[in-house]
């Protein structure tokens, strides 16, 4: 058997290296614009149309956000939006079956149930003006949310705000990022499920009980019983939603 061949690599990659080496020396940063299509062709050797395919790789990964036409808002500047990349990635693998939503869910819990003990530690620790802002924003929302004619859709984008406001209290971007992402992934699911509930208005009603628990918890410096909390009441609303949906 001969020598294993690999692939060419694809000419837009060098654009990709190059973007992720300067992002990390600190030559490019978030705001910054990349250089025109022209000149990246012409400083890698490519042609154009493999200059628009890495920018619509990037674009795809939440790195540069592209404007057409001329002027301030041309071209394509860096950006960072990680959760949404990581989120349509997890929807397609989860569309294809590859993934099981239980085991999506399963993470969610496992990693949300440690970033709220880890918001309640850092109460416990120290006294933090905007850790207290954050939990005052935390109330806002579910007081929004306790409004009965709140529109499906926009309960369910506020109640996304509440467990990402109380995971970014914990102080670990990643596990707010990754956790977003999961959220993002599941998110069809989710409103499959909440559309074949007949008792969705009392659904809501304890749904709402159980934030307020997180948030008593988080608020009342109480790790285990933030932690405890959280993964009820995610395992609860699965239970509810998603298993509805596959039976």
């Amino acid at each position: 058997m001969g020598p294993e061949r690999r692939a060419p690599a694809k000419s837009y990659a060098a654009i990709l290296d190059a973007v992720e080496d300067r992002l990390r020396t600190g030559q490019l940063r978030i705001g910054d614009r990349l250089p025109s299509e022209r000149a990246l062709a012409e400083e890698f050797g490519i042609s154009r149309n493999s200059v628009r395919e890495a920018i619509r790789i990037l674009d795809a990964l939440g790195l540069v956000r592209s404007g057409v036409g001329s002027g301030p808002s041309a071209g394509a500047i860096v950006i960072s939006e990680p959760s949404a990349a990581l989120g349509w990635g997890l929807r397609m693998h989860l569309a294809s079956s590859f993934l099981p939503v239980v085991d999506v869910v399963a993470v969610r819990r496992l990693l949300e149930a440690d970033a709220a003990a880890a918001a309640a530690a850092r109460r416990e620790a120290v006294s933090d003006p905007e850790a207290e802002q954050t939990l005052a924003r935390a109330a806002e929302i579910l007081a929004a949310l306790d409004d009965p004619a709140l529109p499906d859709e926009t309960f369910h984008e506020l109640d996304a705000q509440f467990h990402l406001t109380i995971t970014s209290l914990g102080g670990n971007e990643v596990t707010t990022t990754i956790l977003g992402s999961l959220r993002q992934a599941t998110v069809g699911y989710v409103q499959e499920g909440v559309r074949l509930l007949t008792d969705w208005p009392q659904v809501r009603l304890r749904l709402q009980e159980q934030h307020r628990q997180i948030l008593a918890a988080v608020a009342g410096s109480d790790p285990p019983a933030a932690a405890a909390a959280v993964s009820a009441h995610v395992e609860w609303f699965y239970r509810r939603a998603f298993e509805h949906l596959e039976g």
